[in-house]
């Protein structure tokens, strides 16, 4: 037995701040604002909303500066986005990697309600010669030895054809200040770095973006010194509420025997959900699952259930999906120095009893 920490002070201090959805909210189509995941990545900033502006600027022929008013006046569109956090799974690749220890509930899913991107683009006029538009928020701090706001590029092109939507409500509500008031980005199928919050600047660049949050996190790197590849769409995940009761210190289920119905909720963000399976054997044997409609739309989950004769014994139940292009989850999970897009599938110690 070591005496080093799994996870490190430095770490429980990330876990206090940032929180994930507890898995049993998979039963919500929609989940409930309270229990959606977030991460910060330094402080919640503080905003008069009365004064603040979105200034939008750069590579434009018409540079804009609008308030939350303005904003409010354009036309509204309402999306339901499932987000989930690049750095979901983290806790499970080995060797270690230092960071929010995230487990597998960084996700969650909402209906955020604001007005598109591409037509205040369009009003400002992106000049030729542009190649990334810049998003900075108003939170400021230090990573990497740097001191910086946090901000994140997109290309001109992925951001023009997406469905990009600066979004000031969610869940029918005013923005919550830790879910970036009084105005955030959202991008539908990226990774949840990509729509930053507390927006206060789009800047359109004529060279890509070369910040902390773009050239170094967020990248899938085996090497320190190499410059790897950046995390851009959400990998397929499948995840399980886990059936029956918890143990307290380490949630493993216990289950009653008999008919068991097994509920979940499967996304991706390159193309949709095609198949979800389910294995009660810890993945030696697989079974398909009854995948249910897309009634939130392509940006959000679809549900999934599999009814399962629970015999009394030791189990451990896994779910994997793939989606129509073809992509499904592995069964152990890649490593990276950052930790990112461990989409490896979820695996559920269950205690079946008479």
């Amino acid at each position: 037995m070591t005496d080093t920490p799994l996870i490190s002070l430095q770490e429980l201090q990330l876990a206090a701040r940032n929180h994930g959805m507890p898995l049993e909210a998979l039963r919500w189509d929609v989940t409930p604002i309270g229990l959606h995941y977030l991460l910060t990545h330094f402080d919640i900033p503080e905003v008069d909303a009365a004064a603040w502006r979105l200034e939008i600027g750069g590579l434009v022929e018409r540079p804009l500066s609008l308030s939350l008013d303005d904003l409010r006046a354009r036309p509204v569109v309402e999306v339901a986005v499932t987000m989930e956090c690049a750095g979901n799974g983290r806790v499970h690749v080995e060797p270690h990697v230092v960071s929010q220890p995230w487990v597998l509930e960084a996700v969650g899913t909402a209906r955020w309600r604001g007005t598109p991107v591409g037509p205040i683009l369009e009003e400002a006029g992106v000049r030729d010669g542009s190649v990334e538009v810049l998003f900075t928020g108003l939170d400021r701090g230090v990573d990497g030895g740097e001191e910086q706001a946090y901000e994140r590029s997109l290309p001109v092109d992925a951001l023009l054809e997406s469905d990009a939507l600066l979004a000031y409500e969610v869940n029918g509500v005013t923005l919550p200040p830790q879910h970036g008031y009084p105005l955030r980005l959202v991008v539908p199928g990226w990774y949840g770095m990509t729509s930053v919050k507390w927006l206060a600047r789009i800047s359109v660049l004529d060279t890509p973006f070369a910040g902390y949050q773009q050239s170094h996190s967020y990248r899938i790197r085996r090497e320190e010194d190499e410059p790897g590849e950046p995390v851009t769409t959400i990998v397929p995940r499948s995840l399980m509420v886990p059936p029956g009761i918890p143990d307290f210190l380490t949630r493993a289920r216990i289950v009653a025997a008999g008919t068991c119905e097994i509920v979940g909720r499967a996304w991706s963000g390159d193309s949709e959900v095609a198949v979800v399976d389910v294995s009660t054997d810890g993945g030696r044997t697989w079974a398909p699952a009854e995948l249910g409609e897309s009634t939130l739309g392509r940006w959000a989950w679809r549900p999934w259930r599999y009814t399962w004769d629970a015999e009394p014994g030791q189990h451990e139940l896994c779910c994997r999906a793939r989606d129509a292009a073809g992509l499904e989850q592995p069964l152990e999970p890649p490593w990276n120095l950052g930790g990112y897009l461990n989409n490896a599938v979820q695996r559920v110690a269950v205690t079946v009893t008479t």
